[in-house]
């Protein structure tokens, strides 16, 4: 799917993003986040992480709207955590 971020075209499938991801540790969670896999990631680390760019260049709704588009559920804040006893 092509989609442009910060005035840059990319071209992402759904397992390429899955497979970039993969490994990695989600930063804590802070605002808009992505859910891939079984992991929660923010989207601005996920934008970084595909991307290459710096996550000061993009906007957290613009790489929402690439995520949602290929099939990821995007969430405006980060799911309320059950205190563990």
């Amino acid at each position: 799917m092509r989609c442009v971020i910060a005035r840059f075209p990319f071209d992402f499938v759904k397992s390429e993003v899955q497979e970039a991801m993969k490994g990695i540790k989600p930063e804590p969670l802070t605002g808009a986040c992505v859910v891939i896999g079984r992991r929660t990631y923010p989207v601005k680390q996920v934008g970084e992480v595909i991307t290459g760019q710096d996550r000061r260049d993009f906007t957290a709704g613009e790489v929402t709207r690439a995520l949602v588009k290929l099939g990821f559920t995007c969430l405006p804040e980060p799911p309320v955590q059950e205190p563990r006893d």
